[in-house]
C-alpha cells in the first residue's frame, strides 16, 4: 500500500519526506493511472489556481473526484484546502475550479499577501488528544488562506484568533478563522505541516487510512503506518524545525 502526493506544484517533496520518515511509500501523482492503488493522497500547498489548472490540463478532476467519492482519505494544506473546498471567496477572476467535498467555504489569501507570511504556535488540543504531544504545533502560513464557514458535519481541529484589523475587508468582525478540519475521508489544514518537524498531523492522515475515513478497514493499510517504536525519538520530538533545515536527512531521501 502507498500514499500517494499531488505533485503538480508546489510543497509535495516536503510531504513525501515527511511520509518517508514515517515508513511510509510515498508516491508522487501527476498523471491519472498514478492514483490506481492508493490508499490516501495529499494534495500539497502552492497556487492553487496554478494547480487546478495543471490538473485540468492533464484530465485528472474526475479521477480525483473518483478517488474521493470512493471514500478514499485526502489531505490538503494551504493550497490543497482551496481545491478541497465547496465554496471558495477571493479568488481571481474568471473563477477558480475546484475539486470540492469538503463543506466549507474558504477564503483564499486571507491573510494577505507573501510579505503577510508568518509562523506561530497554534493551539491544537485535539490532535495532541489523539496523537500526543504538546498541545501546540509550530504553524507555518504562507500567503494562507482561512476557512470561514463549515457545515454542520464538518470537525473543527483548530482555529486562529484575529488580531485587530488582520481579517480583509469581507470578512470585517470575525475574531477568530478556522484553520484545521476534518469531514468523512478529508483532512484540511490552512498552514504547512510538512514545513516542519511535528509529524503528527501525517499521522492524523495516517490513521484515518487506517480507519477507512470513516471506520471502515482499508485491506492492508496496517502495513503502511509505521509503529511508533520505529520513529526515531530524535525526529518525534523535534516540533519546530523546518524539514529543508535537515539537508543531511533530504539528500538521503531524494536522491
Amino acid at each position: 500500500m502507498a500514499v500517494g502526493v499531488l505533485a503538480l506544484q508546489g510543497s509535495f517533496k516536503e510531504h513525501i519526506v515527511c511520509l518517508r520518515k514515517l515508513g511510509v511509500d510515498a508516491v508522487e501523482v501527476r498523471k491519472l493511472e498514478q492514483l490506481v492503488g492508493l490508499s490516501g493522497l495529499i494534495i500539497p500547498g502552492g497556487e492553487s489556481t496554478t494547480m487546478a489548472k495543471l490538473a485540468e490540463k492533464n484530465n485528472l478532476f474526475p479521477a480525483l473526484r473518483e478517488f474521493s467519492t470512493a471514500g478514499k482519505p485526502i489531505w490538503g494544506t494551504c493550497a490543497g484546502l482551496i481545491f478541497l473546498a465547496d465554496r471558495a471567496s477571493g479568488v481571481k477572476e474568471g473563477g477558480q475550479k475546484l475539486l470540492g467535498g469538503l463543506d466549507c467555504t474558504v477564503h483564499r489569501n486571507f491573510f494577505g499577501s507573501q510579505l503577510n507570511s508568518f509562523e506561530m504556535e497554534l493551539s491544537v488540543p485535539t490532535l495532541a488528544s489523539r496523537e500526543g504531544g504538546a498541545e501546540t504545533c509550530r504553524a507555518v502560513f504562507i500567503r494562507a488562506p482561512a476557512i470561514v464557514d463549515v457545515g454542520s458535519s464538518v470537525e473543527v481541529l483548530a482555529e486562529y484568533p484575529l488580531a485587530p484589523g488582520q481579517a480583509p475587508q469581507q470578512e470585517v468582525g470575525k475574531d477568530k478563522v478556522i484553520v484545521a478540519v476534518k469531514q468523512n475521508n478529508m483532512l484540511a489544514t490552512a498552514f504547512h505541516p510538512e514545513l516542519t518537524s511535528d509529524l503528527r498531523w501525517h499521522k492524523l492522515f495516517l490513521n484515518m487510512i487506517n480507519d477507512g475515513g470513516e471506520g471502515a478497514q482499508v485491506p492492508g493499510a496496517e502495513r503502511i503506518v509505521a509503529k511508533k517504536t520505529n520513529v526515531p525519538p530524535a525526529l518525534d520530538q523535534i516540533r519546530d524545525m523546518p524539514v529543508f533545515r535537515e539537508a543531511s536527512f533530504l539528500s538521503l531521501e531524494l536522491q
